[in-house]
C-alpha cells in the first residue's frame, strides 16, 4: 500500500480498520462506515452553515439563547476571547481522549510486531518531557499514547481555566489592547496551523513507528533546491510513495500559512500593502531631496 499514492486509507490502516498487517483489504463494512459518517458530518455541517446564514440572525448577541449569546465575537475583548478559546482546547482534548482510548481498547497497528496490538499509554512524565526533543524519531506507541493522554490533560484543563477566568488588571497595550482584531488572530492562527505542518512534515518523512513502511512507503530523504523537499528512497518510476505525498504537501502547506502569518500580522499592526505598490507605481517619477 506504501507504493500508491494514497494518504486517508493508510490512515486508516494505522488506526486497524478495513486492513490486515499485509495491507490485504478485509473489512469493507468498517470503511464503508467511517466515509458515510463523513459524509453525514459534511452534511451537518453544511446544513449548519446554511442555516445560520439564512435562517439566524447575524448578530450572535440577537439570539433567543441566553448562551449563544456568550459566544459573539468582540475581538478586542478579551474576556470573550478567552472563554471562547477555552471551549476549543477542551474539543481538542476530548480528541485525544478519544485517540488513546481507541488504541487502548481497539488497538493500532504495531510496525514492531507486524500486528494491530491494544497500546496502554505511559505517563512517565519523564518519557513525556524528554520527547520534546527527540520525538522525531520516537519508537514507542506507548509513549504516543502517554504524550496524546498528557495534552489531553493540559488542554482540557487550560480550557477550565481560560472559561472560568477573566482578565486581571488593565488591559493595557502590552497585554494586546488596540492589537487584538480579527486579522492578528487570523495571523496567528496560521502561525500555529503552519508550524504544526511544518513539524508534521518532518515527522512523517523519517518516523515509521507512526508513519510505518507498509502503509506509508519508506522513509525520505531530505534536499535541498529552491526550498527543502522530500524524495522517494526507493524508485518507483513515475509514482510516488504516499509518504512523499504527505511530508511535501504538509511541508508547502505550512510554509504558505506562515507566509499568510505574516501577511496578516502586518495588517494588524497598521503596515498598509496598497502604499507598496503604490511607491513602486511611482518609482520613475519620483525626486529624492537633501533638504
Amino acid at each position: 500500500m506504501g507504493h500508491q499514492p494514497l494518504i486517508a486509507l493508510p490512515h486508516l490502516a494505522t488506526l486497524g480498520i478495513g486492513f490486515d498487517e499485509t495491507g490485504t483489504f478485509v473489512g469493507g463494512s468498517a470503511v464503508v462506515a467511517v466515509a458515510v459518517c463523513h459524509l453525514v458530518g459534511s452534511m451537518a455541517y453544511g446544513a449548519g452553515g446554511l442555516m445560520h446564514s439564512l435562517l439566524f440572525s447575524s448578530d450572535m448577541q440577537e439570539s433567543s439563547v441566553p448562551q449563544a449569546r456568550k459566544f459573539k465575537l468582540e475581538w478586542d475583548n478579551p474576556d470573550n476571547q478567552t472563554f471562547i478559546l477555552g471551549h476549543h482546547l477542551i474539543f481538542f482534548g476530548v480528541a485525544c481522549i478519544w485517540f488513546v482510548e481507541w488504541a487502548r481498547i481497539h488497538g493500532v497497528y504495531d510496525p514492531a510486531i507486524g500486528a494491530i496490538r491494544q497500546v496502554e499509554y505511559d505517563l512517565n512524565l519523564s518519557h513525556i518531557w524528554d520527547h520534546q526533543f527527540d520525538f522525531l524519531t520516537i519508537d514507542s506507541l506507548e509513549d504516543v499514547m502517554g504524550g496524546h493522554a498528557f495534552l489531553a490533560f493540559l488542554e482540557i484543563t487550560g480550557g477550565a481555566f481560560h472559561i472560568a477566568t477573566k482578565q486581571v488588571g488593565e488591559y493595557t497595550k502590552f497585554k494586546g489592547a488596540g492589537l487584538l482584531s480579527a486579522e492578528a488572530i487570523l495571523s496567528w492562527s496560521l502561525a500555529g496551523i503552519g508550524w504544526m505542518a511544518v513539524v508534521a512534515a518532518f515527522w512523517s518523512a523519517t518516523n515509521t513507528t507512526v508513519y510505518p513502511v507498509e502503509w506509508f512507503g519508506e522513509p525520505l530523504a531530505l534536499k535541498f533546491g529552491i526550498s527543502p523537499y522530500w524524495v522517494d528512497t526507493v524508485d518507483l518510476g513515475s509514482a510516488h510513495t504516499s509518504r512523499a505525498w504527505l511530508a511535501n504537501v504538509h511541508y508547502y502547506f505550512g510554509f504558505f500559512f506562515i507566509q499568510g502569518h505574516l501577511w496578516h500580522a502586518l495588517r494588524a499592526m497598521g503596515f498598509d500593502f496598497k502604499r507598496v505598490t503604490s511607491a513602486l507605481s511611482n518609482l520613475d517619477t519620483a525626486s529624492v531631496s537633501l533638504k
